[in-house]
């Protein structure tokens, strides 16, 4: 798959193409659907398939401070994405003179000189231009004017949920890590580099990996959970009991996550982790003393090896 910075970065003598557009935080279930979609129609029409997102999110932008928690980071999107099938991604800078682009001149700049599309393929509620003004009415409008067909990909929902990122993020923070990974079509994940904590897990005979995560990473709510953990260049996932809190007992104030890798000795500080959350085990639990919490710790474990197998 071919990243291209900018629709820009087309390259002279670019032929037509299938394209479709979306933020794709997540690439859930529904983005699959669409971005499918596109890949199997550019592969009909023997073009190539074009993905066109945006970084940063277009809500920090216009509207400064209401960045939504991220569910992907934008190496884990990209490499979703491109497990799609797509030939090209297109990542646009999104500036605020970008975001103040009427929704003829997206269309016209972006779809028809650069891209040259042929076919674009977007979810029912797809929005774009200044104050999202345009809709898919207005891009078959367009599309008629210009010379590309539009097909919607409609919504994907199961037992009457429909399935998005904000539904997502909403699973995430109430620690519902099950219902995540349904409508993502895998297991949530967040990444971290690995930072020296207190050391006070170690001390409990339950060494941790402190991850230090992107500032807008979609955590989910406090409490223990177990998860896989994924290190680069390593095939196989390692079990992990994950802490996520401020350790009530200890009365601690910073939001951690922490890991307790099972069965392993070895030294992780540095290190850029991933966590794929499987099930939320349990509550935060603040103790008057250490022996419950270190009962409690041992259980936490075994219902760890008992879920993961």
């Amino acid at each position: 798959m071919q990243r291209w910075r900018g629709y820009d970065a087309a390259p002279g003598g670019w032929g037509r193409s299938v394209v479709t557009i979306g933020v794709f935080d997540g690439v859930h279930k529904g983005h699959q659907a669409t971005i499918g979609h596109a890949v199997s129609r550019a592969r009909e029409l023997g073009v190539q398939s074009v993905v066109v997102t945006f970084d940063p999110h277009p809500a920090e932008v216009v509207r400064p401070g209401s960045h939504p928690a991220v569910l992907t980071e934008t190496n884990r999107k990209a490499e979703l994405i491109e497990a799609l099938g797509v030939d090209v991604l297109c990542v646009v800078p999104f500036t605020p003179e970008f975001s103040r682009l009427p929704a003829e001149a997206f269309v016209h700049d972006i779809l028809v000189e650069h891209l040259h599309a042929a076919l674009v393929v977007v979810g029912d509620n797809f929005r774009f231009g200044h104050k999202a003004a345009g809709d898919v009415a207005l891009l078959e409008r367009l599309g008629r004017t210009f010379g590309f067909a539009v097909e919607g990909a409609p919504l994907v929902a199961e037992a009457g949920t429909v399935y998005s990122s904000t539904y997502i993020r909403s699973c995430v923070d109430a620690g519902d890590v099950t219902a995540a990974a349904a409508a993502l079509g895998r297991p949530h994940r967040v990444e971290g580099v690995v930072v020296r904590g207190d050391q006070r897990g170690r001390e409990l005979g339950f060494p941790t990996a402190n991850l230090l995560c992107h500032r807008y990473a979609a955590i989910p709510a406090d409490g223990v959970y177990a998860a896989r953990l994924v290190r680069r260049g390593h095939a196989d996932t390692m079990a992990a009991a994950v802490s996520v809190g401020t350790n009530p007992t200890f009365s601690g104030r910073e939001r951690r996550v922490e890991a307790y890798v099972l069965d392993f000795t070895g030294d992780l500080y540095g290190e850029r982790l991933a966590l794929d959350f499987v099930a939320h085990l349990r509550g935060q639990i603040r103790y008057d003393a250490i022996e419950p919490l270190i009962a409690q710790m041992n259980q936490d474990v075994e219902r760890t090896r008992r879920v993961l197998g």
